[in-house]
């Protein structure tokens, strides 16, 4: 995995302010590529299968033991309502954590490290679209392609993630 700038300049050889400088990881979703907050990411598991819960959204495709701590996994090609992912061994789970909550993200591959300063992040234009794409916080060009920016904690329910116990978020931390 390499660090990109979004102007296609690698990040060591950047000029300007660093503190204006954000890193993201870059992830592909079918040729979509997304992107989260590194902050909120704690690791990138393979994929294992997951433990079903009734009654659950379609684009939760269950749970899974993360170290003693039950983490909800979420299908992003269902979420987008591209179809279901048949999951492989090249298939990835994002662990982010969001406060006292983690969750899992099943996505096709991780891109790459993304540097990218906020005035590069456009806004998403205002397409009379459904308001449930509040989710993303913006889009950027990286080396010809749009990457859109997610924000997890917009993209799904989070009432369906359960808060963690005290001792158990310090261990997952």
């Amino acid at each position: 995995m390499t660090t990109i700038a979004a102007n296609d300049t690698p990040a060591d050889e950047q000029a300007g302010d660093i503190a204006d400088i954000n890193q993201y990881i870059s992830f592909n979703v079918g040729k979509e590529l997304y992107a989260v907050e590194i902050t909120t990411v704690r690791e990138i598991k393979g994929w294992i299968p997951t433990t079903s819960l009734p009654n659950s959204p379609d684009y939760m495709r269950g749970v899974i033991n993360l170290r003693g701590v039950i983490v909800p996994v979420f299908d992003l090609r269902t979420r987008f309502r591209r179809g279901q992912t048949e999951p492989g061994k090249n298939h990835v789970v994002i662990i982010v954590k969001l406060d006292a909550r983690t969750i899992g993200i099943l996505v096709d591959a991780v891109s790459d490290i993304l540097s990218i300063s906020s005035e590069e992040i456009l806004t998403v234009p205002d397409l009379d679209v459904n308001p449930e794409y509040r989710f993303m916080e913006g889009l950027v060009a990286v080396e010809e392609k749009m990457v859109a920016i997610i924000k997890p904690r917009l993209l799904f329910n989070m009432e369906l993630v359960p808060d963690l116990e005290p001792e158990t978020a310090a261990e997952v931390a």
